[in-house]
């Protein structure tokens, strides 16, 4: 074929690699056999390429109170910053590149998105920033987020590194139970927050997007420790094989039920709500086994979301009634397990579902967004509750936004 001519078939698209195309490209052809100690020096090699210097990798830690930086060769290794106002704590916070102006260039901090989950924040510096550095350096830091996720799976030092107290045994279990801790996409999202995050053991959280139906459940195992663990953990994989099998509300408490009865016997019990949306109408059903009933977050409002309820699962409850609510867009709907509400402060008190209501309403006038509303409310009631987390706390929050996501099907 000559210079210059064009393959038929192609419709004359220009199929050159660019310098752009290039650079991202070295990492995906990389990416599949990259030991995961190699990914360091390969992104700082990517970023120089670019004329950036000084990069850091911060991860959260698994309380999402800190971001911590990932030790590696050719990366810059400082101490972990608490996540609060700092440009490293916006770009976190906010899911969206922030830029420190300097006095020898600019520090840019690009968030670490695993879908839009929240992996961290990759920082590095240039002397200057143009349109062509900001649309490269988004798109590399998607490919690091990837990277990081896929390489998790191979080694223990991401895990290391995010780690900052000791772990237990049930908190191991359930950290590797939970889905990512956030899922957005124009018409819903979610996110969930557990405490106490190093310590967690009867508390989880579950959901799947399956075409236009969220199913969400939150679960709360009697007891503490290793029996409450891997009691959650029966529980949620039976949520989670009826849920595939494509079986209704109803139809899904009886297989848990009888899944959590036939392995403890009938002197154990988990709470739970199980929940399915349509993400094009709003309508929300909901089946309730003994847990605290959700609330309904609207505008500057929030108020219970009332509905009958049946045991919890393991008791042999009778066949359970379906609660139903069609949500505004805009609506969340939060729910939470009863250690939130029943620790104690320093005079004896339970916290109580009207101190609850009363933070999530002052959180809600300072909303930055629904990608750190569970972490920062979780933060605000363990705060709340001088600190004290004695027993699982788990918050989770889902958003209906509405619309449609077919636009993001057509290539421009």
């Amino acid at each position: 074929m000559a210079p210059g001519e064009q393959r038929p078939g192609k419709g004359g698209a220009d199929r050159s690699e660019g310098f752009g195309e290039r650079l991202l490209g070295l990492l995906l052809d990389r990416a599949h056999e990259m030991p995961p100690q190699l990914i360091a020096p390969l992104i700082a090699e990517e970023v120089a390429r670019i004329g950036g210097r000084e990069v850091s990798v911060l991860l959260q830690d698994y309380a999402g109170e800190l971001l911590v930086p990932l030790p590696g060769r050719g990366l810059r290794v400082g101490e972990p910053e608490v996540i609060g106002d700092s440009p490293a704590s916006r770009a976190f916070l906010s899911g969206s590149p922030v830029e420190d102006e300097r006095a020898d260039g600019v520090r840019m901090y690009l968030p670490l998105l695993d879908g839009s989950d929240e992996v961290g924040v990759i920082g590095l510096s240039l002397d200057d920033v143009d349109d062509d550095d900001r649309r490269l350096l988004r798109r590399l830091a998607g490919l690091v987020a990837d990277m990081l996720v896929t390489k998790n799976a191979y080694t223990d030092r991401f895990f290391q590194a995010r780690r900052r107290e000791p772990m237990s045994v049930a908190a191991e279990m359930q950290w590797s139970l939970l889905p990512p801790l956030t899922m957005s996409v124009p018409q819903v999202a979610v996110s969930g927050a557990v405490e106490p995050a190093y310590a967690i053991a009867g508390d989880s959280f579950d959901y799947a997007l399956n075409d236009e139906i969220l199913h969400a459940a939150v679960i709360d195992a009697m007891g503490h420790g290793l029996d409450a663990a891997t009691m959650a953990t029966v529980a949620i994989g039976a949520y989670r094989h009826a849920r595939r099998a494509g079986i209704g509300l109803v139809e899904m408490y009886t297989y848990m039920d009888e899944a959590i009865a036939t392995q403890f016997g009938a002197d154990h019990f988990v709470t739970a709500q199980m929940m399915t949306l349509d993400v094009t109408t709003g309508l929300l059903q909901w089946v309730n086994a003994g847990h605290p009933p959700p609330l309904l977050i609207r505008q500057h409002t929030t108020e219970k979301l009332e509905g009958p309820t049946t045991l919890p699962v393991g008791l042999g409850g009778d066949r359970p009634a379906v609660s139903a609510f069609t949500l505004s867009p805009g609506d969340r709907v939060m729910c939470y397990t009863d250690g939130v509400i029943e620790e104690r402060d320093a005079e004896g008190e339970p916290f109580g579902e009207e101190r609850l209501i009363r933070c999530v309403r002052r959180m809600s006038n300072g909303d930055r967004g629904m990608r750190s509303a569970a972490l920062r409310l979780s933060h605000l009631l363990k705060y709340e509750r001088g600190g004290l987390t004695s027993d699982d706390a788990t918050v989770f929050l889902i958003e209906w936004r509405g619309g449609s996501a077919e636009y993001l099907a057509a290539l421009e």
